[in-house]
């Protein structure tokens, strides 16, 4: 007769290949990937408002210096975090919120592939929006803009703000867990857009308004596009790191919101 440990044993499921697991992760950031590529209301909203932007302020309409350094030059960095968050914002939060709305969350977690690789996926898909958000900006500025830069800051500026733009994949993932899937855009554009103007992405920080440089010096875009802006302008620059610490303290936190959610809709599932 069987004994209890042998029984649980053999119907345990067997473990898999490195391989295989690697391969499960590489499929689902590609579907993931192209499944917001087929969604114009996404790809094209995404890639195209910070570049509109770009063109009539930092363009068409920017002539003066700011900071040292053109404004074409100057805008880059600040729209670069603009699209990064639009990037991570919508990919990540309108779309676990409007999976989870539909049950199909329910039907990952009975699938047998890893739960984490969905949740990577997303990331994985915000980071290349993200990164052609700021090579766009970058083409831009180099062609109509007159912006020269040395080919190994451009790709320090888009390693800096794709980096960063986890932390906003993680604020995705927080604000994803807690709105319904009608509500997502409204309740993203209600947090997205302010967070944006008081940290100086819109108009150049120096130019707000006291009070308004106060709220937005402890934002996480205002950290992250000072990271940018130190990458292309001359001069004294804050120290990386005093940046990087909100950054990675804002996201832990996002994550620890984001690991609440899931546990309630596991205890609603499974409860």
């Amino acid at each position: 007769m069987a004994n209890p440990s042998t029984t649980l044993g053999s119907l345990a499921a067997p473990a898999r290949p490195r391989g295989n697991l690697f391969r499960i992760y590489v499929k689902e950031a590609k579907y993931e990937f192209l499944k917001n590529l087929r969604i114009p209301r996404y790809s094209f909203s995404v890639v195209l408002f910070p570049l509109m932007f770009y063109v009539l302020f930092g363009l068409l309409m920017g002539k003066q210096a700011i900071g040292g350094v053109s404004t074409a030059k100057y805008l880059i960095p600040t729209y670069g975090t603009f699209g990064v968050m639009g990037a991570s914002l919508f990919g990540v939060a309108s779309g676990l919120a409007a999976e989870r709305g539909l049950g199909w969350l329910q039907v990952k977690r009975a699938s047998p592939m890893p739960p984490f690789a969905y949740f990577l996926a997303k990331v994985i898909m915000s980071m290349i929006f993200s990164a052609t958000v700021v090579l766009l900006l970058l083409l831009l500025g180099v062609c109509f803009g007159g912006v020269r830069l040395p080919l190994s800051t451009a790709v320090e500026l888009l390693g800096t703000l794709v980096a960063g733009s986890v932390s906003f994949c993680a604020m995705g993932l927080a604000i994803g867990y807690f709105i319904g899937p009608n509500s997502a855009p409204a309740v993203i554009n209600l947090i997205y857009l302010p967070l944006s103007f008081f940290s100086g992405l819109w108009v150049p920080f120096m130019f707000l308004p006291r009070a308004m440089q106060r709220i937005g010096a402890v934002l996480p875009p205002y950290h992250l596009a000072q990271l940018a802006l130190d990458v292309v302008r001359s001069g004294p620059h804050d120290p990386a790191w005093t940046h990087w610490r909100v950054l990675l303290g804002f996201t832990l936190l996002c994550l620890g919101v984001a690991r609440l959610g899931y546990q309630r809709d596991e205890s609603k599932m499974y409860g």
